[in-house]
């Protein structure tokens, strides 16, 4: 469900080209903040030309969007949760998996910006949403696994916000904010997966 089918049989040179993008965008990111970016500069530090930056992306913000979403694919597949069906311990792993995301990206970027935060929340949430349905809807009929995902990943998301910008409240881990607020996730969810 989640895999790109598409990159699977990709040219190894693109493949390459496509990393080296990636790589240095993810470092200037940490360097000078999204806002001060430009397309000229990724492409220097990745030792291609702009026309070549091109051919893979539309502009940074494709770029930005690619990179939060194949980040955030992987923090998913380390805990191999796109493998798994609905319980109380995959969905903490899912919580705790956001709640580790949201903080990665708020420590690698001293500066939000409104694009940047706006495209990690679209791209968390469309992903969290997925996921949940894809767990959901073997057990309940598609519009009611799409609502249900649609309500939780909204709040996992805003609720993983609210820690990470809180600085962790009370010196909570990721794992131990992920189990403080379960009940809560799990009370919306439960009824759905349940009938």
């Amino acid at each position: 469900m989640l895999s790109n089918p598409a990159s699977e049989k990709q040219d190894p040179r693109i493949t390459r080209t496509r990393g080296l993008i990636l790589q240095a965008f993810e470092r200037l990111l940490v360097e000078k903040g999204f806002h001060a970016l430009s397309v000229q500069a990724i492409a220097e530090r990745a030792g291609i030309n702009r026309a070549t930056f091109y051919a893979h992306f539309a502009d940074k913000y494709a770029l930005l969007d690619t990179s939060i979403q194949e980040t955030f694919q992987q923090a998913l597949e380390k805990r191999t949760l796109n493998a798994c069906q609905y319980s109380p311990e995959n969905l903490h792993a899912l919580i705790t998996v956001v709640c580790e995301f949201i903080a990665r990206v708020h420590a690698n970027c001293s500066r939000p910006e409104a694009p940047f935060e706006s495209l990690v929340e679209a791209q968390v949430k469309w992903q969290v949403q997925g996921l949940l349905r894809a767990w959901l809807e073997e057990d309940v009929p598609e519009e009611e696994a799409k609502i249900a995902a649609t309500a939780a990943s909204w709040a996992i998301y805003g609720l993983a916000l609210a820690w990470s910008q809180d600085k962790k409240p009370q010196g909570l881990t990721a794992e131990q904010f992920a189990q403080q607020i379960l009940p809560l996730i799990a009370l919306n969810l439960r009824g759905v997966s349940e009938k």
